[in-house]
Parts: structure tokens; C-alpha cells; sequence
């Protein structure tokens, strides 16, 4: 049972980015898709919303802009928000802060490319559709939810699931692809050098849990049934000296 309280869930597309201007477009939400959460969220479910706490309304609580969630870390302010046939269209100014400037530094550098959405879900605008095609046997339809904030993300929603329970030879490969490509990205954003020690040491962080992640999978013994020939070439970084081989 899905209970009045605060929840997250979230969307991995980022539309555009304009640097000059500082501002960045994305989806916070898609609709007419079942998520993680076994939800379906139908157009018109953040109307309400956008209508009484969007950023042309006059109210003083309007919805946030901000990072992991975190109403201490506001990263701007929502300049559009709107819903479309795909979702929850969103145009955010990033602020000048040290915190806004982070995240600009951040999307600029691809660290930043997933999105999330803090809301309460509203009980009597939702329910269970069943559906024998489904292992779940059903799915809830999401008609109105309370929006209080859009976030960017770092790791996205599931930052746990690289290493949960990989035993495919292929789905290994696709994660151990992904992650190295996001760890190659982290480090030259590093190299690069520029943002506050802040931003910086959250790089190093991540540099680290996405090495002990390949390390992980590398150690994941492949199902046998549905084992590949052959696996790629896996450069396991060393986080420490990477790091100490950088001049801030």
C-alpha cells in the first residue's frame, strides 16, 4: 500500500543545455510507462500542481530546484514547467551560488544527466488496474500526485542496481561498458580541475564507488546457460593514484 508520504522517482533524459544562458532542459517525469515503483503516470498528473506552486504562479512555495533532494542544496529555480505527450517538461535557470555554479559545471562536464521528483502521492487519485500479463498481476495508475521539487542526480534512483545480481554474460557486459564510460568521464571532469573543493571531492567519490563497482562485476561469475565467448578488455583504475596525480 502506497502510503501520504514523501516519495522520489526518477527519469534519465536530459533534453538540452545552454551554457551561456545557464539553463537546462529536461524531463523530470515520463508518462504511460511502468516504472520501478510498478506506477503508470498519466498525463494531467501534475497540473494541479504547476498550476497552484509552478513558476508562474503567486504562490510563496513554489516547486524546487534542487540537488539529491536536498532542500538545503537549491541549485536554481524552474523557469518552465509543463506537461507534454511524453512528460513532465521542465526548463531550470541555474543560480550563480557556489551550488549553482557546481551543477553548471556538472551538466557541462556530462556528471549530471538524470533527474528525480519528491512528491506525495494523493489516494483517491490513484488505483490498481489489473493486469494478468504482468507478473506483478497489475499496475497503479497515477492520475494526481503533490509535486514539491525536481532534482538532479548524480547516480539516479538506482545507484545500488550496477551490481545487483548480474549473472548474464551480455548484461555484464553492458554494465561493465557503462560504468567504465562514466568513470572515464568523472575522471577527466577531474582533470579539468575547475569548481570548488566541494564539487571536486564529490568527483573523487564517485571515481571510487564506480571503480568498486567494475571491481565488483569483474568478480561475478557469469551464468554458465547464457555465458559470452569472450569479455572486453577491463582497466581497473587506481582511484588513489588517479587522484594524487592531479594538481587542483
Amino acid at each position: 500500500m502506497k502510503g501520504n508520504l514523501y516519495n522520489v522517482k526518477g527519469s534519465f533524459q536530459l533534453k538540452d543545455l545552454d551554457i551561456p544562458n545557464r539553463q537546462v532542459a529536461v524531463y523530470l517525469a515520463h508518462f504511460d510507462n511502468i516504472d520501478s515503483d510498478n506506477d503508470i503516470i498519466r498525463k494531467g498528473a501534475f497540473a494541479k500542481s504547476i498550476l497552484e506552486r509552478g513558476p508562474e504562479s503567486t504562490s510563496n512555495r513554489k516547486i524546487q530546484f534542487l540537488r539529491h533532494h536536498d532542500w538545503e542544496w537549491q541549485i536554481g529555480k524552474f523557469v518552465e514547467l509543463s506537461e507534454d505527450n511524453t512528460g513532465l517538461y521542465a526548463v531550470g535557470q541555474l543560480g550563480r551560488s557556489t551550488q549553482g555554479e557546481d551543477a553548471l559545471r556538472d551538466y557541462e562536464d556530462g556528471i549530471i544527466k538524470e533527474h528525480s521528483i519528491g512528491f506525495q502521492y494523493i489516494s483517491d487519485k490513484m488505483r490498481w488496474i489489473n493486469d494478468i500479463n504482468l507478473e506483478s498481476g497489475g499496475y497503479y495508475e497515477i492520475n494526481e500526485v503533490k509535486l514539491y521539487e525536481g532534482s538532479a542526480v548524480t547516480f539516479g534512483s538506482n545507484s545500488e542496481t550496477y551490481v545487483v545480481s548480474v549473472s548474464k554474460g551480455e548484461e555484464k557486459t553492458s554494465y561493465i561498458e557503462k560504468i567504465t564510460k562514466e568513470l572515464d568521464t568523472c575522471i577527466k571532469a577531474l582533470a579539468n580541475g575547475k569548481g570548488t573543493d566541494e564539487r571536486l571531492h564529490n568527483l573523487e567519490m564517485k571515481v571510487k564507488y564506480l571503480n568498486s563497482q567494475l571491481i565488483s562485476l569483474v568478480n561475478v561469475e557469469p551464468d554458465p546457460v547464457h555465458s559470452i565467448k569472450s569479455e572486453p578488455k577491463i582497466e581497473i583504475y587506481d582511484w588513489n593514484k588517479v587522484i594524487n596525480s592531479i594538481n587542483f
